[in-house]
């Protein structure tokens, strides 16, 4: 996939998934520094994600955004939801992630609700399996949600195509 300009998008929202504030040992005492994770997406079918470390919040939640922003991908979504069951997997995290009919709403929670959120699915089904870790997670849904494929252009199985093939051989 090539790279999507950000500025060639609507309005881009950020939301802010996780802050951390990072130790580090010196000689004199401690350093204090945060860390921040933030996904931005259009509500449309794009995201990005990233990280951003600083001395100050503001500055971290700053970083991560222009990273998140450097990180857009495009996601197939179909009627505000997803248009087939997928796993997506990163390191010891995995979300799966269904389709739901309209009015369900939005069934994930933490990272991977924000994810859908700034993405635009409106009615989806998630669960995260293993990691609790917000980084992994996130990584995992966005795994996930590239590895959707368009049903309307390609079938999802094969056996379709062959099943009609033998029906019209016994009428």
């Amino acid at each position: 996939m090539g790279r999507i300009d950000p500025d060639s998008l609507n309005v881009l929202k950020d939301k802010v998934i996780f802050i951390n504030r990072v130790a580090k040992v010196v000689k004199g005492g401690r350093r204090f520094s945060f860390s921040a994770l933030v996904v931005v997406g259009d509500e449309e079918g794009h995201i990005g994600f990233g990280k951003g470390k600083a001395q100050e919040v503001p500055e971290a939640i700053r970083k991560a955004v222009e990273q998140a922003k450097r990180s857009l991908v495009k996601v197939n979504i179909k009627d505000g939801t997803i248009p087939h069951r997928i796993d997506g997997i990163y390191g010891a995290g995995r979300i799966v992630m269904r389709p739901a009919p309209t009015g369900t709403g939005l069934i994930a929670g933490g990272p991977v609700r924000a994810v859908m959120e700034v993405v635009g699915i409106k009615n989806i089904a998630a669960k995260s399996i293993g990691s609790r870790n917000p980084f992994n997670t996130v990584r995992a849904a966005i795994n996930g949600l590239t590895k959707l494929r368009d049903t309307s252009v390609i079938p999802l199985n094969d056996s379709e195509s062959e099943g009609d093939v033998s029906t019209s051989e016994d009428a």
